[in-house]
């Protein structure tokens, strides 16, 4: 049996020169990167050292990137921290309906206990946010527009600089959640033109546990953990310094790889696509014709219970997943599939299918075989459950 992992948008291995990267901070150089002795220094060094790389690749000055412990915390540092310095300004936040849970969470907590107005503006049957519906949403006290780069669940990748140059105009911080985006989809700030982008390293072959925010110079963020002063006074915490060192080198790597891996990714998405079109006639892609993530395909599957045909699929060897890794219910219907107008049958039917650095085309070759089998098999047992229920 094969096994064959497509669930790279839940998570990456770690790639080996990563991982020999990290060695040494482990055993060796193990000092507190806040200590005045030799090994502090040079754990103090390597942040430094780590901090300039990450912004070389995110066009910035180093001082523009603060080290989290995740994207998830990246998002909430730059949410909650941005609306609680500007409150004296306004209290009202734009987002959109389709946003990973540690947007949408962040903004129903801001609600529920800090009095702050969201608005979750609709997507279109791709996923796309209209620029104009940003624009008819701002109010004199909009303090804060976020919406992600390119979509988790199904690819969607939204025109950032439209919106962002839509904020500035009209003085409004503008945030983005990026974390599907790293080794796929340029990260230069600039060209994106967002104030706040959050990064992480678990899906850009670095270790789990380490993410980054940028914040453009001269944004008023307050800090959400308190403590020391590390990372310029807004993340207190001795730092992670293995796996910052890992996050560096791992955005490093896949920024340098991007411009030969994404064709060979968008190649191999199609061949998917294209066999499961053939082998499943009735299957049907959520989400986007264009504009869509190099290693997303979302497939919906009528008739289906996705979390069966994962579980299926599973024993078989190979890893899928139903929607959102972040999401315990699985018979829970996915918010973005909602909102794109999904009927509630082919969403509980749907699964994503990510491609990584390590999928070829014999694997990809496998999983339609297997799929097509699995999904006949099921098809059979629903036929004979209902045969049986009809007597």
């Amino acid at each position: 049996m094969q096994n064959v992992y497509l669930d790279y948008a839940s998570t990456t291995p770690v790639d080996p020169l990563v991982k020999k990267e990290m060695e040494r901070y482990f055993c060796q150089a193990y000092g507190n990167p806040g200590s005045p002795h030799q090994l502090g220094q040079e754990a103090h060094r390597a942040i430094g050292d780590s901090r300039r790389r990450v912004a070389k690749v995110l066009n910035c000055s180093p001082k523009e990137v603060i080290f989290t412990g995740g994207g998830t915390e990246s998002v909430n540092l730059a949410i909650k921290g941005v609306c609680r310095a500007l409150k004296h300004k306004g209290k009202h936040i734009i987002t959109q309906k389709t946003e990973h849970a540690a947007v949408l969470r962040t903004c129903e907590y801001l609600e529920k206990s800090e009095g702050f107005e969201v608005t979750y503006l609709p997507v279109d049957k791709e996923g796309f946010v209209r620029v104009d519906d940003i624009a008819a949403a701002i109010r004199q006290n909009t303090i804060l527009i976020s919406v992600m780069y390119a979509n988790n669940e199904v690819g969607t990748i939204q025109p950032i600089y439209q919106m962002g140059e839509l904020a500035r105009k009209h003085n409004i911080i503008f945030h983005s959640d990026a974390c599907q985006a790293g080794g796929l989809l340029p990260l230069d700030v600039g060209k994106l033109n967002v104030d706040l982008l959050s990064i992480n390293s678990s899906k850009v072959y670095g270790p789990k546990g380490v993410g980054a925010l940028y914040i453009r110079n001269g944004t008023n963020i307050d800090p959400i953990i308190h403590g020391g002063e590390q990372e310029q006074g807004l993340r207190g915490g001795t730092e992670n310094v293995s796996g910052i060192v890992g996050f560096a080198k791992a955005i490093e790597l896949a920024e340098n790889r991007r411009e030969d891996e994404v064709p060979r990714l968008c190649k191999l998405r199609d061949l998917l696509l294209d066999g499961i079109i053939k082998s499943i006639p009735d299957a049907s892609v959520n989400g986007p014709t264009r504009c869509r993530l190099a290693n997303n395909l979302n497939v919906g599957f009528r008739g289906v219970d996705a979390s069966v045909l994962v579980s299926h699929l599973d024993a078989k060897g190979i890893s899928v997943s139903t929607g959102a890794a972040c999401t315990k219910d699985h018979i829970k219907i996915s918010h973005v599939l909602s909102s794109l107008g999904i009927s509630d049958e082919t969403a509980k039917g749907s699964i994503r299918i990510s491609l990584g650095k390590h999928t070829t085309q014999k694997e990809i070759e496998y999983f339609i075989f297997t799929l097509s089998d699995v999904i006949q098999q099921l098809d059979n047992v629903h036929k004979i459950t209902l045969r049986a229920n009809l007597r």
